[in-house]
């Protein structure tokens, strides 16, 4: 998936026929799905994330022989300028849901990992552009596949890390959707793996006091001083609660 700003140009490059550029968010587009023309699928692939560029596209690479009434005339050559904002490559995840739970369980730790690292990382792309919602359901997609039986203590090490982040990322997404509760809950998972984990009891204060359980908040937070005494967050929420 990929975030692209971009503006397509016809005859001598001052006549613009689309554009996405005034969206504050661009959507995350799938390559061969929501981007089909070939000219510029070839050219994205061979960016990078924060880089700019021009592609000129002869027919055969972007609307061929029949362009595309009304707006592209036959046999057009066009110019597009585009900046790829953000990627984030899904291939091995959409491999990965279309087997079966069985064929999952077979695959290597190493692979199952990286699925949940690559699902986290939508997860986070669509907190930070606000989308809680979708946040907090690739979180929980990226967890359901963490419930494997390990064969080994390293294995198992390697799963709880991965899970105590999810915990993590899940329990601040419902502060923001405003579910206090569900964030206490996934903050109290991470503190089962991690009891003197900090974020984790900073998230179980905030819940508490957003649920205005204010002992309970006044505990998770002087813990959380405990550990990390200068951190200004910390100290913020404890003076708010005061």
């Amino acid at each position: 998936g990929c975030t692209v700003k971009y503006s397509g140009y016809l005859g001598n490059w001052n006549k613009l026929f689309c554009s996405n550029g005034n969206g504050k968010y661009p959507r995350l587009m799938k390559l061969g799905k929501d981007i089909t023309l070939w000219g510029l699928e070839i050219g994205l692939l061979s960016m990078t994330k924060g880089e700019a560029a021009w592609f000129v596209l002869a027919p055969e690479y972007a609307y061929g022989q029949r362009g595309c009434p009304p707006s592209i005339p036959p046999n057009t050559t066009i110019l597009f300028k585009v900046e790829v904002l953000d990627f984030i490559d899904s291939e091995e995840c959409d491999t990965f849901f279309e087997l079966t739970c069985e064929q999952q369980d077979r695959l290597p730790l190493e692979k199952v990992l990286k699925v949940v690292a690559t699902e986290r990382e939508f997860g986070n792309y669509f907190f930070h552009k606000q989308c809680f919602k979708i946040a907090k359901d690739r979180y929980k997609r990226a967890l359901s596949i963490l419930g494997r039986s390990s064969s080994s203590k390293a294995e198992q090490s390697q799963i709880n890390a991965s899970k105590l982040l999810l915990f993590l990322n899940l329990s601040l997404t419902y502060l923001k959707l405003e579910r206090a509760d569900q964030a206490l809950k996934y903050g109290e998972l991470a503190l089962e793996m991690d009891q003197g984990n900090a974020k984790a009891l900073f998230r179980c204060g905030q819940a508490c006091l957003y649920m205005r359980e204010y002992s309970k908040s006044q505990d998770f937070l002087a813990r959380a001083q405990c550990i990390q005494p200068f951190n200004r967050d910390i100290n913020n929420e404890l003076k708010k609660l005061a």
